[in-house]
Protein backbone atom coordinates (compact mmCIF):
# COMPACT_ATOMS: atom_id res chain seq x y z
CA UNK A 1 0.00 0.00 0.00
CA UNK A 2 1.22 3.48 -0.86
CA UNK A 3 0.27 6.43 1.31
CA UNK A 4 0.51 9.88 -0.22
CA UNK A 5 0.15 13.21 1.54
CA UNK A 6 -1.62 16.04 -0.26
CA UNK A 7 -0.53 19.35 1.20
CA UNK A 8 -2.32 21.93 -0.91
CA UNK A 9 -3.66 24.83 1.14
CA UNK A 10 -7.26 24.14 0.23
CA UNK A 11 -7.33 20.35 0.37
CA UNK A 12 -4.73 19.16 2.81
CA UNK A 13 -4.96 15.61 4.09
CA UNK A 14 -4.27 11.99 3.37
CA UNK A 15 -4.75 10.06 0.11
CA UNK A 16 -4.67 6.29 0.43
CA UNK A 17 -4.13 4.39 -2.79
CA UNK A 18 -3.40 0.74 -3.36
CA UNK A 19 -1.07 -0.33 -6.19
CA UNK A 20 -2.84 -0.64 -9.51
CA UNK A 21 -5.76 1.55 -8.55
CA UNK A 22 -6.60 4.98 -9.79
CA UNK A 23 -5.75 7.72 -7.28
CA UNK A 24 -8.72 8.85 -5.25
CA UNK A 25 -8.75 12.44 -3.93
CA UNK A 26 -10.14 13.74 -0.68
CA UNK A 27 -13.50 14.42 -2.31
CA UNK A 28 -14.00 10.69 -2.99
CA UNK A 29 -15.44 8.78 -0.05
CA UNK A 30 -15.78 5.13 0.81
CA UNK A 31 -19.30 3.89 0.06
CA UNK A 32 -19.24 1.71 3.17
CA UNK A 33 -17.74 3.96 5.80
CA UNK A 34 -17.55 7.47 4.39
CA UNK A 35 -13.77 7.57 4.88
CA UNK A 36 -11.29 8.73 2.28
CA UNK A 37 -9.67 5.80 0.46
CA UNK A 38 -10.31 3.69 -2.66
CA UNK A 39 -13.95 2.73 -2.50
CA UNK A 40 -13.66 -0.70 -4.12
CA UNK A 41 -12.73 -3.83 -2.16
CA UNK A 42 -13.33 -2.16 1.19
CA UNK A 43 -12.75 -5.38 3.10
CA UNK A 44 -9.36 -5.85 1.43
CA UNK A 45 -8.42 -2.28 2.25
CA UNK A 46 -9.15 -2.79 5.94
CA UNK A 47 -7.57 -6.26 5.98
CA UNK A 48 -4.30 -4.99 4.49
CA UNK A 49 -4.04 -1.89 6.67
CA UNK A 50 -1.16 -2.14 9.18
CA UNK A 51 -2.43 -2.28 12.73
CA UNK A 52 0.78 -0.86 14.20
CA UNK A 53 1.70 2.65 12.97
CA UNK A 54 5.36 1.71 13.14
CA UNK A 55 4.76 -0.65 10.20
CA UNK A 56 3.86 2.38 8.08
CA UNK A 57 7.03 4.37 8.79
CA UNK A 58 9.04 2.71 6.05
CA UNK A 59 6.67 3.86 3.31
CA UNK A 60 6.35 7.33 4.81
CA UNK A 61 10.10 7.84 5.01
CA UNK A 62 10.49 7.06 1.29
CA UNK A 63 8.14 9.83 0.25
CA UNK A 64 10.59 12.73 0.54
CA UNK A 65 8.56 15.02 2.74
CA UNK A 66 10.75 16.91 5.21
CA UNK A 67 12.35 20.37 5.26
CA UNK A 68 14.91 21.69 7.76
CA UNK A 69 12.35 23.99 9.40
CA UNK A 70 10.51 20.96 10.69
CA UNK A 71 13.35 20.07 13.04
CA UNK A 72 12.78 23.19 15.12
CA UNK A 73 9.59 21.81 16.58
CA UNK A 74 11.23 18.47 17.35
CA UNK A 75 13.45 20.12 19.98
CA UNK A 76 10.41 20.75 22.16
CA UNK A 77 8.71 17.39 21.81
CA UNK A 78 9.40 14.04 23.38
CA UNK A 79 9.19 11.68 20.41
CA UNK A 80 8.58 8.55 22.48
CA UNK A 81 5.58 10.04 24.27
CA UNK A 82 4.18 11.40 21.01
CA UNK A 83 4.46 7.92 19.50
CA UNK A 84 2.52 6.50 22.46
CA UNK A 85 -0.09 9.20 22.03
CA UNK A 86 -0.59 8.41 18.37
CA UNK A 87 -0.94 4.71 19.12
CA UNK A 88 -3.59 5.47 21.71
CA UNK A 89 -5.28 7.84 19.29
CA UNK A 90 -5.74 4.92 16.92
CA UNK A 91 -6.82 2.57 19.72
CA UNK A 92 -9.08 5.06 21.48
CA UNK A 93 -12.13 4.44 19.27
CA UNK A 94 -14.03 7.33 20.82
CA UNK A 95 -13.65 6.18 24.42
CA UNK A 96 -13.61 9.42 26.52
CA UNK A 97 -11.35 7.86 29.17
CA UNK A 98 -8.77 6.89 26.58
CA UNK A 99 -9.06 10.28 24.93
CA UNK A 100 -8.30 11.84 28.32
CA UNK A 101 -5.19 9.69 28.55
CA UNK A 102 -4.19 10.83 25.06
CA UNK A 103 -4.40 14.44 26.16
CA UNK A 104 -2.31 13.78 29.26
CA UNK A 105 0.38 12.07 27.21
CA UNK A 106 0.45 14.96 24.77
CA UNK A 107 1.02 17.69 27.33
CA UNK A 108 4.78 17.64 26.78
CA UNK A 109 4.10 18.12 23.07
CA UNK A 110 2.26 21.35 23.80
CA UNK A 111 -1.11 19.62 23.49
CA UNK A 112 -2.43 17.37 20.77
CA UNK A 113 -3.64 20.42 18.84
CA UNK A 114 -0.07 21.69 18.71
CA UNK A 115 1.26 18.40 17.39
CA UNK A 116 -1.43 17.89 14.76
CA UNK A 117 -1.25 21.53 13.66
CA UNK A 118 2.17 20.64 12.32
CA UNK A 119 0.49 18.17 9.99
CA UNK A 120 -2.70 20.06 9.16
CA UNK A 121 -2.13 23.73 9.93
CA UNK A 122 -1.19 26.66 7.68
CA UNK A 123 2.50 25.80 8.00
CA UNK A 124 2.07 22.15 7.14
CA UNK A 125 3.94 22.74 3.91
CA UNK A 126 7.08 23.14 5.98
CA UNK A 127 6.64 19.61 7.24
CA UNK A 128 5.84 18.00 3.91
CA UNK A 129 8.43 19.30 1.50
CA UNK A 130 11.66 18.11 -0.05
CA UNK A 131 13.83 15.29 1.22
CA UNK A 132 16.58 16.24 3.63
CA UNK A 133 19.12 14.06 5.34
CA UNK A 134 19.52 14.22 9.09
CA UNK A 135 21.81 12.40 11.44
CA UNK A 136 19.78 13.00 14.58
CA UNK A 137 17.68 9.86 14.92
CA UNK A 138 15.31 11.23 17.56
CA UNK A 139 14.29 14.14 15.34
CA UNK A 140 13.81 11.91 12.32
CA UNK A 141 11.72 9.64 14.46
CA UNK A 142 9.62 12.57 15.60
CA UNK A 143 8.94 13.64 12.04
CA UNK A 144 8.03 10.14 10.95
CA UNK A 145 5.62 9.80 13.84
CA UNK A 146 4.13 13.18 13.05
CA UNK A 147 3.39 11.95 9.53
CA UNK A 148 1.95 8.75 10.98
CA UNK A 149 -0.26 10.90 13.17
CA UNK A 150 -1.63 12.60 10.08
CA UNK A 151 -2.38 9.22 8.55
CA UNK A 152 -4.07 8.03 11.74
CA UNK A 153 -6.49 10.94 11.68
CA UNK A 154 -7.87 9.46 8.48
CA UNK A 155 -7.54 5.81 9.43
CA UNK A 156 -9.26 6.13 12.80
CA UNK A 157 -12.19 7.84 11.13
CA UNK A 158 -12.76 4.77 8.97
CA UNK A 159 -15.48 2.79 10.69
CA UNK A 160 -18.72 1.22 9.51
CA UNK A 161 -21.71 3.52 9.60
CA UNK A 162 -24.29 2.57 12.19
CA UNK A 163 -27.30 0.73 10.91
CA UNK A 164 -30.15 3.06 10.05
CA UNK A 165 -32.66 3.26 12.86
CA UNK A 166 -36.40 3.21 12.26
CA UNK A 167 -39.14 4.92 14.25
CA UNK A 168 -40.39 2.81 17.13
CA UNK A 169 -43.93 3.37 15.86
CA UNK A 170 -43.78 2.21 12.23
CA UNK A 171 -47.23 3.68 11.59
CA UNK A 172 -45.95 7.19 12.15
CA UNK A 173 -43.86 8.59 9.27
CA UNK A 174 -41.14 11.18 9.99
CA UNK A 175 -42.34 14.78 9.90
CA UNK A 176 -42.45 16.07 6.33
CA UNK A 177 -40.75 12.95 4.94
CA UNK A 178 -43.36 12.18 2.27
CA UNK A 179 -42.46 14.98 -0.14
CA UNK A 180 -38.70 15.29 0.27
CA UNK A 181 -36.76 15.64 -2.97
CA UNK A 182 -33.62 14.34 -1.27
CA UNK A 183 -33.11 12.39 1.96
CA UNK A 184 -29.38 11.54 1.94
CA UNK A 185 -27.62 14.79 2.84
CA UNK A 186 -24.10 16.04 3.53
CA UNK A 187 -23.95 19.10 5.77
CA UNK A 188 -20.60 20.80 6.30
CA UNK A 189 -19.51 22.18 9.67
CA UNK A 190 -16.46 23.62 11.40
CA UNK A 191 -15.77 21.87 14.75
CA UNK A 192 -16.81 24.73 17.06
CA UNK A 193 -19.63 25.13 19.56
CA UNK A 194 -21.30 27.69 17.27
CA UNK A 195 -22.32 24.71 15.12
CA UNK A 196 -24.14 23.04 18.01
CA UNK A 197 -27.61 22.80 16.38
CA UNK A 198 -26.15 21.40 13.15
CA UNK A 199 -23.91 18.89 14.94
CA UNK A 200 -26.30 17.72 17.67
CA UNK A 201 -29.05 17.07 15.14
CA UNK A 202 -27.20 13.95 14.01
CA UNK A 203 -26.60 12.12 17.33
CA UNK A 204 -29.77 13.43 19.00
CA UNK A 205 -32.06 12.50 16.12
CA UNK A 206 -33.39 15.83 14.84
CA UNK A 207 -32.46 15.01 11.23
CA UNK A 208 -34.04 11.58 11.47
CA UNK A 209 -37.23 13.09 12.90
CA UNK A 210 -37.71 14.95 9.63
CA UNK A 211 -36.94 11.95 7.44
CA UNK A 212 -33.27 12.59 6.66
CA UNK A 213 -30.28 10.33 6.52
CA UNK A 214 -27.94 13.26 7.14
CA UNK A 215 -24.19 13.16 7.62
CA UNK A 216 -22.41 16.13 9.16
CA UNK A 217 -19.04 16.59 7.47
CA UNK A 218 -16.16 18.15 9.40
CA UNK A 219 -14.40 20.88 7.40
CA UNK A 220 -10.88 22.22 8.05
CA UNK A 221 -11.48 25.95 7.49
CA UNK A 222 -14.03 28.53 6.40
CA UNK A 223 -12.27 28.84 3.07
CA UNK A 224 -12.89 25.12 2.55
CA UNK A 225 -16.58 25.57 3.44
CA UNK A 226 -16.89 28.38 0.90
CA UNK A 227 -15.06 26.44 -1.82
CA UNK A 228 -17.06 23.25 -1.19
CA UNK A 229 -20.30 25.23 -1.29
CA UNK A 230 -19.41 26.75 -4.66
CA UNK A 231 -18.29 23.34 -5.98
CA UNK A 232 -21.60 21.74 -4.95
CA UNK A 233 -19.89 19.16 -2.74
CA UNK A 234 -22.25 19.80 0.18
CA UNK A 235 -26.01 20.11 0.41
CA UNK A 236 -26.02 22.74 3.14
CA UNK A 237 -23.51 24.26 5.49
CA UNK A 238 -22.57 25.95 8.71
CA UNK A 239 -21.40 29.47 7.82
CA UNK A 240 -20.30 32.61 9.56
CA UNK A 241 -23.19 35.12 9.51
CA UNK A 242 -21.43 37.58 7.14
CA UNK A 243 -20.43 34.85 4.65
CA UNK A 244 -23.75 34.57 2.77
CA UNK A 245 -23.72 38.34 2.24
CA UNK A 246 -20.06 38.32 1.17
CA UNK A 247 -20.50 35.35 -1.19
CA UNK A 248 -23.69 36.71 -2.75
CA UNK A 249 -21.93 40.01 -3.39
CA UNK A 250 -18.79 38.29 -4.67
CA UNK A 251 -16.46 39.39 -1.87
CA UNK A 252 -13.41 37.15 -1.61
CA UNK A 253 -14.68 34.82 -4.34
CA UNK A 254 -16.79 34.83 -7.46
CA UNK A 255 -20.40 35.82 -6.83
CA UNK A 256 -22.39 32.82 -5.60
CA UNK A 257 -25.93 33.12 -4.27
CA UNK A 258 -26.32 31.85 -0.70
CA UNK A 259 -29.22 32.24 1.70
CA UNK A 260 -28.89 32.56 5.46
CA UNK A 261 -31.76 30.33 6.54
CA UNK A 262 -31.47 30.57 10.33
CA UNK A 263 -29.00 31.69 12.98
CA UNK A 264 -27.05 28.92 14.69
CA UNK A 265 -25.91 30.79 17.78
CA UNK A 266 -25.75 34.17 19.41
CA UNK A 267 -22.79 35.27 21.58
CA UNK A 268 -20.31 32.43 22.06
CA UNK A 269 -16.96 34.04 21.13
CA UNK A 270 -14.14 35.61 23.11
CA UNK A 271 -10.86 37.48 22.88
CA UNK A 272 -8.13 35.20 24.20
CA UNK A 273 -4.59 36.41 24.90
CA UNK A 274 -1.34 34.46 25.36
CA UNK A 275 -0.40 33.93 29.00
CA UNK A 276 2.83 35.91 28.63
CA UNK A 277 0.71 39.07 28.51
CA UNK A 278 -1.04 38.50 31.86
CA UNK A 279 -1.34 41.78 33.74
CA UNK A 280 -0.52 43.82 30.63
CA UNK A 281 -3.89 43.87 28.82
CA UNK A 282 -6.59 46.09 30.27
CA UNK A 283 -8.31 47.48 27.17
CA UNK A 284 -8.17 47.81 23.40
CA UNK A 285 -5.25 50.27 23.38
CA UNK A 286 -3.00 47.59 24.90
CA UNK A 287 -3.22 45.46 21.76
CA UNK A 288 -1.07 47.84 19.71
CA UNK A 289 1.57 45.92 17.74
CA UNK A 290 -0.12 42.55 18.26
CA UNK A 291 -0.61 39.80 15.71
CA UNK A 292 -4.24 38.75 16.18
CA UNK A 293 -6.04 35.77 14.68
CA UNK A 294 -9.62 35.64 13.45
CA UNK A 295 -11.23 32.65 11.72
CA UNK A 296 -12.07 34.37 8.41
CA UNK A 297 -12.01 37.89 6.91
CA UNK A 298 -15.81 37.91 6.46
CA UNK A 299 -16.69 36.91 10.01
CA UNK A 300 -18.35 38.51 13.00
CA UNK A 301 -15.04 37.88 14.74
CA UNK A 302 -13.14 40.19 12.40
CA UNK A 303 -15.87 42.84 12.48
CA UNK A 304 -16.27 42.77 16.28
CA UNK A 305 -12.50 42.81 16.80
CA UNK A 306 -12.18 45.87 14.59
CA UNK A 307 -15.10 47.53 16.38
CA UNK A 308 -13.41 46.94 19.77
CA UNK A 309 -9.89 47.97 18.77
CA UNK A 310 -11.08 51.22 17.20
CA UNK A 311 -12.60 52.35 20.50
CA UNK A 312 -9.09 52.34 21.95
CA UNK A 313 -7.61 54.42 19.17
CA UNK A 314 -6.19 51.38 17.35
CA UNK A 315 -6.36 51.37 13.56
CA UNK A 316 -6.98 47.67 12.76
CA UNK A 317 -5.24 48.02 9.40
CA UNK A 318 -2.14 49.84 10.66
CA UNK A 319 -1.55 49.35 14.38
CA UNK A 320 -2.06 45.57 14.52
CA UNK A 321 -1.90 42.64 12.12
CA UNK A 322 -5.15 40.72 11.78
CA UNK A 323 -4.95 37.46 9.88
CA UNK A 324 -7.12 34.44 9.23
CA UNK A 325 -6.35 31.36 11.35
CA UNK A 326 -8.43 28.18 11.12
CA UNK A 327 -9.96 27.72 14.61
CA UNK A 328 -8.37 24.27 15.18
CA UNK A 329 -4.91 25.82 14.61
CA UNK A 330 -5.44 28.79 16.92
CA UNK A 331 -4.02 27.33 20.14
CA UNK A 332 -0.94 25.93 18.40
CA UNK A 333 -0.19 29.32 16.88
CA UNK A 334 -0.74 31.03 20.23
CA UNK A 335 1.68 28.63 21.91
CA UNK A 336 4.24 29.01 19.13
CA UNK A 337 4.06 32.81 19.31
CA UNK A 338 2.84 33.17 15.73
CA UNK A 339 -0.09 35.17 17.12
CA UNK A 340 -0.37 37.08 20.39
CA UNK A 341 -4.12 36.86 20.74
CA UNK A 342 -7.23 35.82 18.85
CA UNK A 343 -10.93 36.45 18.67
CA UNK A 344 -12.21 32.97 18.02
CA UNK A 345 -15.27 30.80 18.47
CA UNK A 346 -15.35 28.36 21.35
CA UNK A 347 -14.31 25.87 22.48
CA UNK A 348 -10.89 27.24 21.52
CA UNK A 349 -11.02 30.09 24.03
CA UNK A 350 -11.85 27.72 26.86
CA UNK A 351 -9.43 25.13 25.51
CA UNK A 352 -6.60 27.70 25.71
CA UNK A 353 -7.37 28.08 29.42
CA UNK A 354 -7.58 24.31 29.83
CA UNK A 355 -4.15 23.93 28.21
CA UNK A 356 -2.74 26.86 30.23
CA UNK A 357 -1.87 28.59 26.97
CA UNK A 358 -3.94 31.75 27.31
CA UNK A 359 -6.55 33.68 29.26
CA UNK A 360 -9.97 35.03 28.30
CA UNK A 361 -9.79 38.83 28.10
CA UNK A 362 -13.33 39.58 26.97
CA UNK A 363 -16.45 37.70 25.91
CA UNK A 364 -18.04 39.07 22.76
CA UNK A 365 -21.42 39.17 24.51
CA UNK A 366 -19.94 42.13 26.38
CA UNK A 367 -19.33 43.89 23.06
CA UNK A 368 -22.79 43.14 21.70
CA UNK A 369 -25.23 41.12 23.80
CA UNK A 370 -27.19 38.81 21.52
CA UNK A 371 -24.99 39.32 18.46
CA UNK A 372 -25.19 36.68 15.72
CA UNK A 373 -22.21 34.53 14.95
CA UNK A 374 -22.84 31.46 12.83
CA UNK A 375 -25.71 30.40 10.63
CA UNK A 376 -27.29 27.56 8.72
CA UNK A 377 -27.10 28.26 4.99
CA UNK A 378 -27.68 26.76 1.54
CA UNK A 379 -27.19 27.96 -2.01
CA UNK A 380 -29.92 29.58 -4.08
CA UNK A 381 -29.53 26.82 -6.66
CA UNK A 382 -29.88 23.98 -4.14
CA UNK A 383 -32.88 25.58 -2.46
CA UNK A 384 -34.61 25.96 -5.85
CA UNK A 385 -33.95 22.32 -6.73
CA UNK A 386 -34.98 20.98 -3.29
CA UNK A 387 -37.62 23.32 -1.82
CA UNK A 388 -39.35 20.76 0.40
CA UNK A 389 -36.07 19.27 1.57
CA UNK A 390 -34.73 22.72 2.39
CA UNK A 391 -37.84 23.67 4.34
CA UNK A 392 -37.79 20.48 6.42
CA UNK A 393 -34.04 20.63 6.98
CA UNK A 394 -34.22 24.24 8.18
CA UNK A 395 -37.10 23.26 10.43
CA UNK A 396 -34.97 20.51 11.99
CA UNK A 397 -32.18 23.00 12.66
CA UNK A 398 -34.56 25.57 14.17
CA UNK A 399 -36.08 22.92 16.44
CA UNK A 400 -32.60 21.81 17.52
CA UNK A 401 -31.65 25.42 18.31
CA UNK A 402 -34.74 25.67 20.50
CA UNK A 403 -33.70 22.51 22.33
CA UNK A 404 -30.17 23.88 22.83
CA UNK A 405 -31.57 27.14 24.20
CA UNK A 406 -32.83 25.32 27.31
CA UNK A 407 -29.94 25.30 29.84
CA UNK A 408 -31.21 21.99 31.25
CA UNK A 409 -30.33 20.25 27.96
CA UNK A 410 -26.81 21.56 27.61
CA UNK A 411 -24.88 18.92 29.61
CA UNK A 412 -26.47 16.24 27.41
CA UNK A 413 -25.62 18.22 24.28
CA UNK A 414 -22.03 18.83 25.44
CA UNK A 415 -21.49 15.10 25.86
CA UNK A 416 -22.99 14.33 22.43
CA UNK A 417 -21.01 16.89 20.42
CA UNK A 418 -17.67 16.39 22.20
CA UNK A 419 -17.15 13.04 20.46
CA UNK A 420 -14.29 12.43 18.03
CA UNK A 421 -16.51 12.69 14.95
CA UNK A 422 -17.70 16.15 15.97
CA UNK A 423 -15.71 18.57 18.15
CA UNK A 424 -13.15 16.02 19.40
CA UNK A 425 -12.73 17.97 22.63
CA UNK A 426 -12.79 17.12 26.35
CA UNK A 427 -16.42 17.09 27.47
CA UNK A 428 -15.63 19.34 30.44
CA UNK A 429 -14.31 22.03 28.10
CA UNK A 430 -17.43 21.96 25.92
CA UNK A 431 -19.71 21.84 28.96
CA UNK A 432 -17.95 24.88 30.45
CA UNK A 433 -18.79 26.81 27.27
CA UNK A 434 -22.39 25.64 26.95
CA UNK A 435 -23.31 26.04 30.62
CA UNK A 436 -21.36 29.27 31.14
CA UNK A 437 -19.65 27.94 34.27
CA UNK A 438 -15.97 28.38 33.50
CA UNK A 439 -12.46 29.42 34.52
CA UNK A 440 -11.09 32.48 32.71
CA UNK A 441 -7.38 31.70 33.08
CA UNK A 442 -6.88 34.68 35.41
CA UNK A 443 -7.88 32.83 38.57
CA UNK A 444 -11.57 33.64 38.32
CA UNK A 445 -14.46 31.18 38.27
CA UNK A 446 -17.37 32.74 36.40
CA UNK A 447 -21.03 31.88 35.86
CA UNK A 448 -22.44 33.50 32.71
CA UNK A 449 -25.33 31.32 31.48
CA UNK A 450 -25.63 33.15 28.15
CA UNK A 451 -21.93 33.05 27.35
CA UNK A 452 -23.31 31.24 24.31
CA UNK A 453 -26.99 31.08 23.46
CA UNK A 454 -29.18 29.77 20.68
CA UNK A 455 -31.82 31.85 18.95
CA UNK A 456 -32.44 30.94 15.29
CA UNK A 457 -34.25 34.15 14.34
CA UNK A 458 -32.27 36.07 11.67
CA UNK A 459 -33.01 39.70 12.45
CA UNK A 460 -32.65 41.98 9.44
CA UNK A 461 -30.89 44.45 11.76
CA UNK A 462 -28.07 41.88 12.00
CA UNK A 463 -27.63 42.06 8.23
CA UNK A 464 -27.63 45.87 8.24
CA UNK A 465 -24.97 46.06 10.96
CA UNK A 466 -22.77 43.57 9.08
CA UNK A 467 -23.11 45.55 5.87
CA UNK A 468 -22.36 48.80 7.69
CA UNK A 469 -19.07 47.39 8.94
CA UNK A 470 -18.11 46.07 5.52
CA UNK A 471 -18.47 49.68 4.39
CA UNK A 472 -16.68 51.14 7.41
CA UNK A 473 -13.60 48.94 6.96
CA UNK A 474 -13.64 49.07 3.15
CA UNK A 475 -14.16 45.30 2.91
CA UNK A 476 -16.90 45.56 0.29
CA UNK A 477 -14.79 45.12 -2.82
CA UNK A 478 -15.15 47.04 -6.07
CA UNK A 479 -17.27 50.11 -6.78
CA UNK A 480 -20.20 48.02 -8.03
CA UNK A 481 -20.45 46.19 -4.73
CA UNK A 482 -19.90 49.35 -2.72
CA UNK A 483 -22.91 50.88 -4.43
CA UNK A 484 -24.96 47.78 -3.59
CA UNK A 485 -24.58 48.23 0.17
CA UNK A 486 -24.52 52.00 0.40
CA UNK A 487 -26.79 54.89 -0.46
CA UNK A 488 -29.81 53.37 1.27
CA UNK A 489 -29.54 49.87 -0.24
CA UNK A 490 -28.65 48.07 2.98
CA UNK A 491 -32.19 46.75 3.34
CA UNK A 492 -32.17 45.30 -0.16
CA UNK A 493 -29.04 43.26 0.52
CA UNK A 494 -30.26 42.01 3.89
CA UNK A 495 -33.69 40.99 2.68
CA UNK A 496 -32.21 39.21 -0.33
CA UNK A 497 -29.92 37.04 1.83
CA UNK A 498 -31.53 36.68 5.29
CA UNK A 499 -34.66 34.47 5.17
CA UNK A 500 -36.33 36.07 8.17
CA UNK A 501 -39.97 35.45 7.20
CA UNK A 502 -39.43 31.74 6.52
CA UNK A 503 -37.51 31.31 9.78
CA UNK A 504 -40.43 32.86 11.66
CA UNK A 505 -42.92 30.58 9.93
CA UNK A 506 -40.93 27.42 10.67
CA UNK A 507 -40.25 28.43 14.27
CA UNK A 508 -43.98 28.84 14.84
CA UNK A 509 -44.59 25.39 13.34
CA UNK A 510 -42.28 23.79 15.95
CA UNK A 511 -43.93 25.68 18.82
CA UNK A 512 -41.52 28.57 19.25
CA UNK A 513 -42.58 32.21 19.59
CA UNK A 514 -40.38 34.26 17.23
CA UNK A 515 -40.70 38.05 16.95
CA UNK A 516 -43.15 39.66 14.53
CA UNK A 517 -40.74 42.49 13.69
CA UNK A 518 -37.79 42.06 11.36
CA UNK A 519 -35.73 45.04 12.58
CA UNK A 520 -34.78 46.13 16.08
CA UNK A 521 -32.40 48.67 17.59
CA UNK A 522 -29.16 46.91 18.51
CA UNK A 523 -27.40 48.00 21.70
CA UNK A 524 -23.63 47.47 21.63
CA UNK A 525 -21.07 48.26 24.34
CA UNK A 526 -19.99 51.59 22.91
CA UNK A 527 -22.97 52.74 20.84
CA UNK A 528 -26.47 51.98 19.58
CA UNK A 529 -27.26 50.85 16.04
CA UNK A 530 -30.42 52.07 14.33
CA UNK A 531 -30.92 49.69 11.37
CA UNK A 532 -32.85 52.43 9.54
CA UNK A 533 -29.76 54.66 9.53
CA UNK A 534 -26.74 52.42 8.83
CA UNK A 535 -24.75 54.97 6.85
CA UNK A 536 -25.21 57.62 9.53
CA UNK A 537 -23.94 55.05 12.05
CA UNK A 538 -20.78 54.45 10.00
CA UNK A 539 -20.17 58.18 9.63
CA UNK A 540 -20.56 58.70 13.38
CA UNK A 541 -18.12 55.87 14.16
CA UNK A 542 -15.46 57.26 11.85
CA UNK A 543 -15.93 60.77 13.23
CA UNK A 544 -15.72 59.59 16.85
CA UNK A 545 -12.74 57.25 16.56
CA UNK A 546 -10.96 58.45 13.43
CA UNK A 547 -11.26 55.08 11.66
Amino acid sequence: MVISLNTSSTNRGIHLNSPGRNPIGLNATCNDCGGFHPTDDHWKYMQDMPQDPVDMIGDLSKMGIYKPEAFKMADAVNAADLRKTLLLKMAGKGDPKRERLVLELCKQAGGIDHAFAAAFGPKAGEFFGDVVSASDFSRRRFLKNLAVGAALVTLTNCAPKPAEEVPTDSSEAPAGASNLEKKDLRIGFIPITCATPIIMSEPLGFYKKYGFNAEVVKMPSWGAVRDSAIAGELDAYHMLAPMPIAMTLGLGSSSFGVKLASVENINGQAITVANKYKGKINGPADFKGFNIGVPFPYSMHNLLLRYYLATGGIDPDKDVKIRAVPPPDSIAQLVAGDIDAYLMPDPFNQRAVYEEAGFIHKLTKELWPGHPCCAFAASDEWISANPNTFRSLNKAIIEAAGYAKDPANRPEIAKAISERAFLNQPTEVVEAVLTGNFEDGLGNTLSIPDRIDFDPYPWQSFANWISSQLVRWDLQGDDKVKTAIADGKYDEVGQEVFMTDLARELAEEVGQTPPADIYRTETLEFDTFDPAKPQEYVDEQIKKYGV
